[in-house]
């Protein structure tokens, strides 16, 4: 793992950032071909209403790494949902953004930009995976607030982070005032118990799991009710996760969205549930 870089968060004056140049540092820029995939079928199922919604239909995938690879598949999901979106995928490397140039296509672009969003207009998503984790924690939330500040009404930012393959899968969800969910999504096969997926937390949460923390008390409260629900493995690893569900729902957990997409290995719930303290 990278050591996480601090980074200088300018203010914001009238939407725009003081200063020069791109904000952010080059991170690692691991990827691999459909890594993203679990996130895009969230952003394609219970937040599709938000493109289709859009004035603008315009997308930020932000920081996609050495590949292209993923902002394209991102662009392909979407048009599904919205023919006309407008995907920019944004680098700080300038040998990135050569590589992405040479796929740019109607509706498809790639530029070189930080956190500031350098795109004309404000976008309805803006996806940055794997890239606040490889920042200091004390950065994220100036982080947050800069991107936020872009966000078209009705926009939604994705801070995310998973594994080399996309088995194991973490995002948080802000809209303009602030984070709203923490979502899971977990492969089966892939865990024995589900909070093996806090080594891929997000930054903002992932130093975060210890005794008297709301995410560590979620954790240990999905690994409680898997195991509870072990009789069900005969009828299928979905089964038992939806039975998990359930209980954490029915324990006043504020489990979002249902069984549609508990059958996925997904489970998103309310932040305030799992904000870290003070």
């Amino acid at each position: 793992m990278q050591k996480a870089e601090r980074v200088g968060v300018p203010r914001i004056t009238g939407g725009r950032t003081r200063g020069a140049g791109p904000v952010g540092n080059v991170t690692r820029g691991t990827t691999n071909p459909n890594r993203m995939r679990r996130l895009d079928r969230w952003l394609t199922g219970p937040q599709a209403w938000r493109l289709r919604a859009a004035a603008d239909p315009l997308v930020v995938d932000l920081g996609y790494g050495a590949s292209p690879a993923t902002a394209v598949e991102l662009f392909e999901r979407l048009s599904v949902i919205r023919p006309d979106v407008r995907v920019a995928g944004i680098e700080i490397e300038p040998e990135r953004v050569r590589l992405g140039r040479e796929l740019e296509r109607p509706g498809l672009s790639f530029q070189l930009g930080g956190f500031e969003l350098p795109v004309a207009g404000r976008p309805v998503l803006v996806r940055a995976f794997n890239v606040l984790r490889q920042y200091e924690e004390s950065d994220v939330a100036g982080i947050w607030r800069l991107v936020q500040g872009r966000l078209a009404p009705g926009g939604l930012f994705i801070d995310g982070t998973c594994d080399e393959i996309g088995r194991k899968v973490t995002w948080v969800a802000l809209d303009a005032g602030g984070p709203v969910s923490l979502s899971l999504s977990l492969r089966f096969g892939s865990f024995t118990l589900p909070s093996e997926v806090a080594e891929r937390l997000p930054k903002a949460l992932i130093h975060r799991n210890v005794p008297g923390e709301r995410i560590h008390s979620y954790l240990q409260a999905m690994d409680q009710a898997w195991l509870e629900a072990a009789p069900l493995a005969s009828f299928g690893n979905r089964q038992r996760w939806s039975a998990m569900c359930r209980a954490l729902l029915d324990g006043g957990w504020p489990v979002q969205d249902g069984p549609s997409r508990w059958r996925l290995g997904e489970l998103t719930v309310g932040w305030d549930a799992v904000a870290p303290g003070n």
